[in-house]
């Protein structure tokens, strides 16, 4: 064996072993502490000697044990530092010894080694305590092995930390040891004086009665406060930099706090405060969530704002924030991913490339499922073609599947977004019922109504239900409880049926479904005695009722078939049959041949849904229709994992160039809306591009339910020309068009049929998205908007905003108090912690205006109710599962006020077609103060107008109080009437006719209100694009009316005229017979026959 394959040995078991080398330094450690102790042993064994000579200096006393353990541990230290030496040894013999640990060893070890041939050294003073120092460099290395060994990489902040203590333990040590040595030939003092004076001195207190006398002792003190202002400052340095490091990257979760605590981890690119807020308040709205802690995982720093918000008490015990990304495991491992209940993953809407951004989503998620398999995900995707790639997730929200499809079904049902909105937000009912206001009241209140979840075996409110129909159980549950049931779902079946219909009998273990202010386990009825509920529920049938005789009928569980609305009431304006009384002949008897038909054989034989437009249909509507349209599913998806949704749709596609609009081609030369004669109103989209999210917008538009004959016309009014893969996916469906323009051109809204549309949907644009003031984002469209609402009084704008903060801009007026009210409303139901204090701003409340980020909540409830986002999805008709309903509106008439309350409506529905009502949509007339919110006149014009103000009032006297028409006085120009009343001024100088036409003039420009100046700069550039001006309604204005929702009111609400029920109606489909063709056979390259021997409904 040669010398290099021995010294190779050697250097492995020293030094590149990494268990082996932590034995050698942990020994090394031992040693070094050691001597130490030994020293002290010698200090506190040895007399005090008498005298000043500085022999006491240099010599000490020392017994011949102790001396001989201080000579085997300095042996031993010596050779274990010279072996190591060699060992790592590289050419350069004076590096290895002129390090500061290897003369340090010399120093305390060489003269004990001398002392063994010297016997007269034996009692030679040694500065043994300075192997304090080695022991300190041992320790770090011993840290740095032991991390190496364990496979972990240990904390930079906790290396600082001891790097710092053994600094500052070393430094007193050796004053403490230093002092006392040089003080034997002054005070005297002992170790513990030592240390007295050391932290006195240290600490800066310096109490004056314990000092140093000779010479050399001050000037080691000197020496060591000099080492010490110089080493303990580096180290403090080093420390807060660590420190405020840690802060900004939040440091670790706890190891054991994540085994012994719930946590969820909310992963986000970006977090603004507004993001953090909903979160949190929607997060800890739920009372058996308030033990979680929250675990932010962010790659930014934190923003200013958010850093003050969670060093609020409340937060900052339960939110962790921690600076890292979702795609290092080193990351998730501090988050404790693996140990989450849950892992909710945000994308960052406010960028500009949003494709991107999903990107970035995409990629988080798939790191999180290869880092913790098990952890459920929550995730939001901006773009619909990019969901196939998360489709493993537990939970998914599609930003604009669910933003277009509200927006199209706000054109059906009105509000719709505030409905769902409202439903998805965890809220007590307490809004509002400080304000003085009644409808507020009830808005307010009925906002509190959430979807909960119950086992009918387990249930008071639906468990009596058991065997029987699900619309009986329905009607009931709200007659006896107030609580609407909406849905089911099989034990067996993970698919949920919204209103089944009345062939559906309960079960058992059915999961029910419905809407209440509060779930069942925590309401009042659960405390009720069993004895005490049914004597309540056999007072409903046998007590005295004033409910009418087909009332009674229903009540008793009678399924009640309308004859005389036996087809399918058209989804916009259906009414309700009239009861006969007496002999009057006004109507035919709707109840009295019920018992009839209530059979099982009676429902298979009775097409509830039939297409109403179909049946009606008159012989000069069908000479004058030269289309036909089929119904069957969409045979071009623009991306992958659209649900496929039966639709009204044409034989034969459209050729690209005729959904082109305002271009004429061989096939058509109209270049106009007004040009095609539609005879219903149009639908305009306004947008920056066709993405494939629109295609959700013109899907539930055109939707099989809807009658053939009120299908709106669809125009795309795009910033950018579609690509050929959108217009392969909409040229199948009847009446869509797309346009090439902007809102911001007067020339393209007209063109594109504004003047007769029924509604203008403006999408928010991507590109504006990302402002450097977060709620300027929303700027320009705001500013549109209102353009449009000052040009279009009468043309109903749904705009979608990108801050839920910026719907007060929406139709604002300046000096209207209402809307001033409105706001100190909003702000005082903020300070009470509200989470929906918007929902007093009349625009959101009329369904005018929403905001994508106000469904951020779907995510964080489905923790709670994984069931949310499919019932919402079903709702919206995202989803069509068969035998599941839809939603769906009809208007109150006054052919159906004879129906008086929500609780008769409610029998009425579910004993006739077995629709199920969930809420109201009601108009009313705001009263405002007109002198107070719309006259622009200034006191100082008052004198000039007061004769014509007097006119106008008396006028208004004898209008309607309840009309929604124009304002009592029209809004005046300040600057008209300033040249008005300098003409007035100018007076005496004219003669008399010229002071009677200036008189002319004046009350001229009086009446010219600047509503009438808008109107002539419509109709003068539709003049000009060669448009006829006929249906331009320019003064038809309905800024006097204030609309809301009411979720699922109480039974004794009273109807009122042109009140909207939102139903849910039952699948025309469910009701087939089994030996007919269902919606699977159903295609849309059919012959042209009707469309119900098509489809067999």
């Amino acid at each position: 064996m040669n010398e290099n394959t021995f010294k190779e040995r050697l250097k492995l078991f020293f030094i590149k072993n990494q268990r082996s080398s932590l034995r050698i330094r942990l020994f090394n450690f031992s040693l070094k502490l050691l001597s130490c102790f030994l020293y002290i042993i010698r200090v506190l064994l040895e007399n005090p000697s008498q005298g000043n000579e500085w022999s006491h200096i240099f010599w000490v006393n020392r017994s011949l044990p102790l001396w001989g353990l201080q000579v085997s541990v300095a042996l031993i230290s010596l050779f274990e530092t010279i072996l190591l030496g060699y060992l790592s040894y590289k050419g350069n013999i004076w590096e290895q010894i002129l390090r500061i640990p290897f003369i340090l060893e010399v120093i305390n070890a060489v003269p004990f080694i001398i002392s063994i041939f010297w016997p007269s050294l034996r009692n030679l003073f040694v500065p043994v305590f300075l192997n304090c120092w080695l022991a300190k460099h041992a320790l770090e290395n011993m840290i740095n092995d032991l991390h190496r060994a364990i496979q972990r990489t240990q904390s930079a902040m906790f290396n600082q930390v001891l790097i710092l203590i053994s600094t500052l333990l070393c430094l007193i040590f050796t004053c403490i040891c230093g002092i006392q040595h040089l003080e034997r030939i002054g005070k005297k003092l002992n170790l513990f004086d030592s240390l007295y004076f050391c932290i006195v001195t240290f600490s800066t207190v310096g109490f004056g009665d314990v000092t140093p006398e000779t010479w050399s002792s001050k000037l080691f003190v000197v020496a060591m406060i000099c080492v010490a202002l110089v080493v303990l400052p580096i180290q403090f340095e080093q420390l807060a930099y660590l420190w405020m490091e840690r802060q900004k990257s939040g440091g670790n979760y706890s190891r054991h706090r994540a085994q012994t605590e719930k946590h969820v981890v909310l992963c986000v690119s970006s977090l603004k405060i507004d993001l953090l807020m909903d979160f949190l308040n929607e997060f800890y709205a739920h009372p058996r969530l308030q033990d979680y802690y929250v675990v932010i995982l962010c790659p930014t720093e934190m923003d200013v704002q958010v850093r003050r918000v969670l060093q609020i008490p409340m937060w900052s015990q339960r939110v962790i924030y921690l600076q890292g990304s979702a795609l290092k495991d080193q990351d998730l491992l501090r988050a404790k991913m693996d140990d989450a209940e849950a892992c909710f993953i945000l994308s960052s809407r406010c960028e500009v490339d949003r494709t991107s951004s999903d990107h970035q989503t995409i990629l988080r998620a798939w790191a999180v499922k290869d880092f913790a398999p098990n952890c459920p995900l929550y995730v939001q995707i901006l773009k619909p073609e990019n969901k196939f790639h998360i489709k493993f997730a537990d939970h998914v929200v599609c930003e604009e599947e669910f933003k277009y499809a509200m927006l199209a079904l706000n054109c059906i049902c009105p509000a719709t977004s505030t409905l769902i909105t409202l439903l998805v937000h965890t809220s007590r009912g307490q809004e509002g019922q400080q304000s003085p206001e009644q409808w507020q009241k009830m808005y307010g209140r009925c906002s509190g109504n959430e979807v909960y979840h119950i086992v009918l075996e387990e249930s008071t409110f639906f468990a009596e239900y058991e065997g029987k129909s699900f619309t009986y159980a329905s009607f009931h549950a709200h007659k006896k409880f107030g609580v609407c049931l909406i849905g089911i779902r099989r034990e067996d079946n993970k698919n949920i049926l919204l209103n089944p219909g009345p062939r559906y009998i309960m079960s058992a273990t059915d999961i029910c479904f419905y809407i209440n202010i509060t779930k069942e386990e925590n309401s009042a009825f659960k405390n009720h005695d069993h004895q005490k509920k049914s004597n309540v529920s056999r007072s409903f049938y046998h007590g005295p009722s004033r409910l009418p005789v087909h009332s009674i009928i229903a009540s008793m569980g009678t399924v009640a078939i309308d004859l005389q609305d036996t087809s399918c009431r058209s989804a916009s304006g259906p009414t309700l049959s009239l009861p006969s009384e007496g002999n009057k002949e006004v109507r035919r008897p709707s109840i009295a041949p019920v018992l009839e038909v209530a059979d099982t054989s009676s429902l298979q034989t009775c097409d509830l849904l039939s297409d109403q437009s179909e049946d009606e249909t008159t012989p000069d509507e069908e000479m004058s229709s030269n289309v036909e349209y089929a119904k069957g599913y969409p045979p071009y998806s623009p991306y992958i994992g659209s649900s496929p949704t039966f639709c009204h749709l044409l034989h034969e596609k459209v050729p690209f160039c005729c959904l082109r609009l305002d271009k004429s081609c061989q096939h058509n030369y109209y270049e106009d809306a007004k040009a095609y004669g539609f005879k219903n109103k149009l639908i305009i989209v306004a947008a920056e591009t066709a993405g494939n999210g629109l295609y959700n917008f013109i899907v539930p538009l055109r939707a099989y339910y809807r009658p053939k004959k009120e299908l709106n016309p669809v125009i795309l009014l795009l910033d950018n020309p579609p690509d050929m893969h959108f217009l392969d996916a909409i040229c199948w469906f009847p009446m869509v068009y797309y346009m090439v323009g902007s809102i911001d051109n007067l020339d393209d809204l007209l063109r594109c049929g504004v003047t007769f549309a029924a509604n203008m949907v403006v999408v928010d644009k991507e590109s504006t998205m990302s402002a450097e003031e977060d709620y300027m984002a929303d700027a320009k469209t705001i500013v549109n908007v209102q353009t449009l609402f000052r040009l279009f009084s009468s043309l109903s704008i749904i705009t979608e905003l990108t801050h839920p903060a910026n719907m007060r801009f929406m139709q604002f007026r300046a000096k209207d108090c209402y809307s001033l009210a409105l706001s100190k409303l909003e702000k005082k139901e903020r300070e009470r912690g509200s989470n929906l204090a918007f929902m007093f701003r009349l625009p959101f409340a009329a369904g005018r205006v929403f905001s994508i980020s106000m469904l951020d909540t779907l995510l964080y409830q489905s923790f709670v109710k994984d069931y949310m986002i499919s019932i919402t999805r079903l709702l919206l008709g995202l989803d069509t599962t068969p035998g599941s309903g839809f939603l769906c509106s009809m208007k109150i008439t006054e052919d159906d006020l004879w129906i008086r309350t929500y609780a008769r409506l409610y029998q009425k529905l579910c004993s006739s077609t077995g629709d199920v009502p969930i809420g109201i949509y009601r108009t009313e007339s705001q009263k405002l103060t007109t002198s107070e919110s719309q006259i622009s006149i200034s006191v100082e014009e008052w004198e000039d107008t007061k004769d014509a103000k007097e006119q106008g009032h008396h006028r208004s006297n004898h209008r309607n109080s309840t009309s929604s028409d124009q304002s009592d006085h029209p809004l005046l120009r300040r600057k008209s009437m300033q040249w008005a009343r300098r003409l007035s001024r100018k007076g005496p100088k004219h003669s008399g006719k010229t002071a009677e036409k200036i008189t002319q003039q004046r009350l001229n420009l009086y009446r010219r209100s600047e509503r009438q100046e808008l109107a002539e700069l419509v109709k003068n550039r539709m003049k000009h694009l060669g448009l006829s001006t006929v249906g331009y309604d320019e003064m038809n204005d309905h800024q006097s009316t204030l609309s809301y929702i009411l979720i699922n009111p109480s039974p004794d609400t009273r109807l009122e005229l042109n009140d909207v029920v939102y139903l849910i109606r039952p699948d025309p489909l469910a009701y087939l017979p089994n030996g007919e063709p269902s919606r699977k056979n159903s295609i849309c390259n059919t012959t042209g026959q009707d469309s119900r021997e098509e489809t067999q409904l």
